[in-house]
């Protein structure tokens, strides 16, 4: 055998298993970078569920300390203009937002229960409140694992070489579900009667 073909053989055999290596590389960063993606957005529609489910508690959570509480109407009102902002919030963006202002309205809301004896021995409050309390748990479970995923993918995203994939493929970074203030979801109202 010429010695130039064989050169050429191994040249074009190299140049072959580089491009498998590099076509294995690029098809293993898509998949990747989409399982990424899905797993954020499934942990998002996991707190988007969360905080409907909890939205759907305030109006009767509400209209039991407003039976007994009738006067205090900007603890009321606000938990009830905090509900419209979190049904309102489509994106991680504006869901944190309003998840400060839920807490706080939350919060105030907790605070007026304390002052009425009757409401808190009432068993359908205490329910609605065991109820809000699980949903809250459930709430931090989800933010945690959506941001967990957050965190992986936009590592990802902004990392070379899977960041040339990733701009090319149109997914950039996903925004944290956070609040202003860390503390009003670091520990979810309970008021313990």
């Amino acid at each position: 055998m010429d010695t130039g073909l064989v050169t050429t053989l191994i040249v074009i055999g190299v140049v072959v298993v580089v491009l498998v290596v590099i076509g294995i590389w690029f098809w293993a960063s898509q998949k990747s970078l989409t399982a990424l993606q899905h797993r954020v957005d499934t942990a998002w529609a996991e707190i988007a569920a969360q905080l409907q489910e909890r939205a759907e508690l305030i109006p009767t959570i509400v209209d039991t300390v407003q039976g007994h509480a009738a006067h205090e109407k900007s603890a009321i009102a606000a938990v009830t203009d905090a509900r419209a902002e979190t049904l309102a919030a489509h994106d991680a963006v504006a869901a944190s937002a309003a998840e400060g202002h839920m807490q706080k309205a939350l919060r105030g809301v907790f605070r007026v229960a304390e002052g009425y004896p009757q409401l808190q021995s009432s068993q359908s409050f205490l329910e609605l409140q065991s109820r809000l309390v699980s949903t809250e748990d459930k709430i931090q479970s989800a933010r945690r694992h959506y941001n967990g995923g957050v965190r992986e993918l936009n590592t990802k995203v902004k990392s070379f070489p899977a960041s040339s994939i990733a701009k090319r493929r149109g997914v950039g970074e996903a925004p944290f579900f956070e609040t202003a203030e860390p503390a009003a979801i670091a520990e979810p109202p309970r008021v313990q009667f």
